[in-house]
């Protein structure tokens, strides 16, 4: 009974001030609460009575209004999509959820969804806002999925108070709370339809005092433009990816005032790397589909991770405010004050010859090899029942020769952990969050089946 009663217990969609910036278009165009809140009433306004909301908004202040119209019309939004959203994505979500519909700010070149605009017709300027209602605490605001490269994939529904509450506290735990001064300009180089994105340029804008930056950053240059164009104080948030063709720009750039961080560790040189030529806080977060962001660390000062307030991460368990008990992917060990260490995904552990390796970490020994700009090293798929498997590297290093890469690695790696195939590629096909999905992965190996 005391959990029923929480859950119909609500919260409002932000408790921001109408005058306060959440938005920024460019250097001289900035959006207030007041005015989100509007065009958040208006789009809510056109949705159908039911239905779920899939958000396919390239404009990432769109995919906010998005997510804020849907959310107020009690539909959930289905993660996962996003301008570049493969159509048989979305005609999986049509399948499972028939009432489903895409959010859109530009014409979609196939029909897999009925559609609705975003970016419509916008409300008269100074016109009243109509009150919004409390949401309350159990009302699914979002779906996620797991990656599904193995099958169908799993559906995580996110109550509107699980979400609120990891918010505020990532909010508290990275000084974004309410405050005198302007609010924190965030540039984001993931995004907003996927989890991390999505509690990070979707949930903070609505729960504490930050600003997001719109336009695109699909390109490391588009990120530096970006940074340039928002006021201080900075906050990038990115992935190890696309954090190290950053470091590799030559450019000036204006640099961010702290940087966040997710999806995979990040080596301690990439760390060192950021806070000595950026000046900035280089912070990481820990998280999880199923869970959403858990933990935090700062790698330059300690290499263990600090649960977010509430959180407890135990060994193969966590216990997220408003989730429950949530099952680890990852081995974790506890060192006290709370605190805990990762050891490794669970399914890293590769075998061969007899011998044991972390996965991760033979993938770390080669993409640190000099000239090496991308790489993954891939488990055959009969690994467990032939002696005489090996592994298979896919290379993205310009001016580099199979030899001598496989050079630099002996000495480093056990014989046994040698790749036998090493395929150059131009670019590895990296998501918005900087993964490697299953199939995309597949395909490159029968396009290369026949090179050694």
């Amino acid at each position: 009974m005391a959990t029923d009663h929480l859950a119909e217990l609500g919260t409002a969609l932000t408790p921001r001030a109408a005058s306060e910036v959440i938005c920024h278009h460019g250097a001289d165009r900035v959006v207030t609460v007041g005015a989100f809140l509007a065009e958040v009433a208006a789009v809510a306004a056109r949705l159908p009575a039911h239905g779920y909301a899939v958000n396919l908004c390239a404009d990432r202040y769109l995919a906010l209004v998005g997510f804020a119209a849907a959310l107020l019309r009690g539909h959930p939004t289905l993660l996962g999509g996003g301008p570049g959203a493969p159509p048989a994505f979305l005609r999986m979500l049509a399948a499972h959820y028939p009432a489903a519909y895409a959010m859109t700010d530009a014409s979609l070149p196939e029909a897999v969804l009925p559609a609705c605009r975003v970016d419509g017709p916008l409300p008269a300027p100074g016109a009243a806002l109509p009150p919004l209602p409390a949401i309350p605490h159990g009302r699914i605001a979002a779906i996620a999925f797991t990656s599904g490269s193995t099958g169908a994939p799993t559906a995580h529904p996110k109550p509107w108070g699980a979400l609120v509450a990891g918010a505020e506290a990532a909010a508290a735990r990275f000084g974004l709370r309410h405050q005198d001064g302007p609010p924190t300009s965030i540039v984001a180089t993931v995004p907003p339809q996927h989890m991390y994105g999505f509690e990070t340029t979707m949930m903070l804008p609505l729960r504490a005092a930050v600003a997001i930056h719109a336009g695109a950053t699909f390109f490391p240059s588009d990120v530096l433009d970006a940074l340039g164009l928002v006021p201080a104080p900075r906050l990038l948030i990115t992935t190890p990816v696309h954090l190290r063709a950053l470091l590799g720009q030559a450019r000036p750039m204006c640099p961010p005032d702290a940087v966040i961080s997710a999806t995979a560790p990040l080596l301690r040189e990439m760390a060192e790397a950021v806070e000595r030529d950026w000046g900035a806080a280089m912070l990481e977060i820990y998280g999880a589909t199923e869970a959403g962001s858990m933990a935090s660390r700062r790698l330059v000062e300690d290499d263990t991770w600090l649960p977010y307030a509430g959180v407890q991460v135990l060994p193969g368990t966590a216990l997220v405010p408003g989730i429950g008990a949530v099952a680890l992917s990852d081995a974790v060990e506890p060192v006290g004050g709370g605190r805990f260490r990762l050891l490794g995904r669970l399914s890293d552990v590769v075998k061969l010859g007899g011998k044991r390796a972390s996965l991760a970490e033979l993938n770390r020994i080669l993409g640190a090899v000099p000239g090496v700009v991308d790489s993954v090293l891939v488990p055959p798929e009969d690994i467990e029942s032939n002696p005489s498997a090996r592994l298979t590297a896919y290379v993205v290093a310009p001016g580099c020769a199979p030899d001598d890469i496989l050079g630099a690695l002996r000495g480093r790696l056990d014989p046994v952990f040698l790749p036998r195939r090493m395929v150059m590629v131009q670019r590895l096909p990296r998501d918005g969050l900087g993964k490697l999905p299953h199939q995309a992965l597949a395909a490159i190996g029968r396009a290369n089946s026949g090179k050694a």
